[in-house]
């Protein structure tokens, strides 16, 4: 772990991006979710409070977030529609059809990437998030369920696996999980709160390097990731992805 910021808020972190720039000079966007809670956040990483927060509509249930030039997409659960934000200001500017559940959101090159919290990814159209085609998540063969908060980094999709203290480094041509993270080390244990999971992965510039937090969290971490220093390390890794699709 590099280092340790506190989490404005401490919401109910569904989707997190990050900005240009180095830690701690950064902008950070933060969606949360809960009906009649739900918000879009835009603060400085390190400080205490969002510089901005847009409230959603007490019907949405907010959830993963991209930006897209000075447009940020946010989805929404179980709601059927996704919502465009100017970057900056954080008015809402459009709101769109979706036609899954929402969950994880990014960037990756020409289009978007979604999660419904299935082993399923789908490449959408980055303009209308109109669906272009389907991407099965598999590990050594068998599918890998609950793929939440999505990040794209050093040519692959990274995700957050639901309930579970891992990452997940995905081909995006095969679908297969080429790199498998041991996260425990930035887990928070809260007492009497299941929902106070790992949720929330964005992509820093420097190579390997990520910001990590979860719902409720008290704190957002600053990491890098690298290889196991050996056989044993790899095979913890791997484990807690097997016992994940047995």
């Amino acid at each position: 772990m590099i280092g340790r910021y506190p989490h404005p808020g401490r919401g109910f972190t569904q989707g997190l991006i990050a900005g240009t720039g180095s830690a701690p000079q950064i902008a950070i966007w933060e969606s949360t979710g809960l009906y009649g809670q739900s918000a879009l956040c835009r603060y400085r990483l390190g400080h205490l409070q969002p510089q901005r927060r847009a409230r959603l509509d007490g019907a949405l249930f907010g959830e993963g977030i991209c930006r897209d030039g000075a447009h940020i997409w946010q989805l929404t659960w179980q709601d059927r529609v996704a919502l465009r934000w100017d970057a900056r200001t954080l008015e809402l500017l459009d709101r769109v059809p979706y036609d899954r559940e929402g969950w994880g959101i990014c960037v990756a090159g020409g289009y978007v990437v979604t999660s419904d919290g299935s082993s399923e990814l789908v490449r959408r159209d980055p303009g209308t998030l109109s669906p272009w085609g389907v991407l099965e998540v598999r590990f050594e063969g068998a599918s890998v369920p609950r793929l939440n908060d999505l990040a794209w980094s050093d040519g692959r999709i990274w995700a957050n696996v639901a309930g579970a203290p891992l990452l997940a480094g995905i081909d995006l041509d095969s679908g297969e999980v080429t790199d498998v993270v041991d996260a425990r080390a930035a887990r928070e244990r809260r007492l009497g709160d299941d929902q106070a999971m790992m949720n929330g992965i964005a992509a820093l510039p420097a190579p390997g390097e990520f910001l990590l937090t979860g719902k409720t969290y008290r704190y957002i971490r600053h990491v890098r990731l690298v290889a196991a220093r050996d056989r044993t390390g790899r095979r913890r890794a791997s484990r807690l992805i097997e016992d994940l699709v047995s």
